[in-house]
């Protein structure tokens, strides 16, 4: 019980920002079109400088034998989360297939986690460098293939090649090619300093500009229009939040990795989606109101979800 109301704890922190978010944007603190500045601010700045804070800090090949392996789990989670998404789109209608997929498939798998963590285990743990090192290729793979998603219909933008050399990416490459070669013990205190304090707004600002788009999309419509997906809904936090999991759980158990793999797998398949889904969704056409609230909802459900995965995982896998 104890895990569950860390974990629960931990999960509420983020419910809280988000609709500290939501009020500001509504009460027109901050004007709308303010969220694209903040959210380039938290993706192209304080993400990467949190990435290579942590790698510079943690990462050495020492400690962590085994970091070549984090990718090929990636890859193999991203593959079977793909053959779950596309299986599980046929349960709505076709014209929302795309954003369920999208929504499906690509999880919101730094953020969560991060704030998870560090609510379990603290600001300095082993899982964090094995959470970094996990998703180094997510963004990359997140930009360089929203759009096939859309295939067949009018999209508004193209797929951006330039964006698979992300600064998450290339952040990630620069943290562990400097504790592979032994020089992060070189690096001035001040730099690290530097990297930690700008790094810890990228939490925040990604939770804030959510609970702002939530409002826009939900509350505010130019045309006055507002419809709701209740009933597509409802399927999507039972394939996001119960079977994604559950399926992985039963995955692990069978291949019984070590516990940190184990631990971040189950994290990455019992989160809910990236909060840049519906911005996504817009720019290929499609529906961008379906995809917010496919977002509120696994987040709204999450918040008992999440903790009681991890319970359920701590069964199978010791995890302090």
């Amino acid at each position: 019980m104890k895990l569950f109301l860390i974990t629960f704890e931990a999960v509420f922190v983020l419910l809280g920002i988000g609709v500290l978010g939501f009020w500001v944007i509504g009460r027109r603190r901050v004007a709308g079109a303010t969220l694209s500045f903040l959210s380039s601010l938290a993706t192209d700045i304080a993400l990467p400088f949190l990435v290579l804070g942590n790698l510079i800090r943690d990462f050495s090949p020492r400690d962590f034998p085994g970091w070549w392996r984090m990718p090929l789990w990636w890859l193999g989670f991203s593959v079977i989360s793909l053959l779950l998404s596309l299986a599980a789109s046929f349960a709505v209608r076709r014209e929302i297939r795309p954003e369920f997929r999208m929504s499906l498939f690509y999880q919101n798998g730094i953020f969560f986690p991060l704030v998870i963590l560090s609510g379990l285990f603290g600001l300095d743990n082993q899982y964090l460098v094995v959470l970094f090192v996990f998703m180094a290729l997510h963004p990359s793979l997140v930009f360089s293939t929203y759009t096939l998603f859309y295939q067949g219909r009018i999209q508004k933008e193209k797929l951006n090649w330039r964006r698979i050399a992300n600064p998450v990416l290339i952040t990630t490459l620069i943290g562990i090619t400097i504790g592979l070669s032994g020089v992060s013990r070189h690096v001035p205190g001040f730099v690290l300093s530097i990297l930690t304090m700008v790094g810890a707004m990228a939490t925040p600002l990604f939770m804030l500009i959510l609970g702002g788009n939530i409002y826009n999309d939900l509350m505010f419509r130019e045309d006055g229009k507002r419809r709701f997906y209740a009933a597509d809904v409802v399927k999507f936090v039972a394939v996001k939040n119960v079977v994604f999991p559950l399926v992985f759980l039963g995955l692990l158990v069978l291949l019984r990795p070590d516990n940190t793999t184990a631990f971040i797998v189950l994290l990455q398949a019992a989160v809910p989606p990236i909060t840049a889904i519906p911005i996504l969704a817009e720019r290929c056409g499609g529906n961008r109101a379906v995809a917010s609230q496919f977002i509120v909802g696994s987040f709204a459900f999450g918040v008992v979800s999440i903790p009681a995965m991890i319970y359920v995982f701590s069964m199978f896998f010791p995890v302090f």
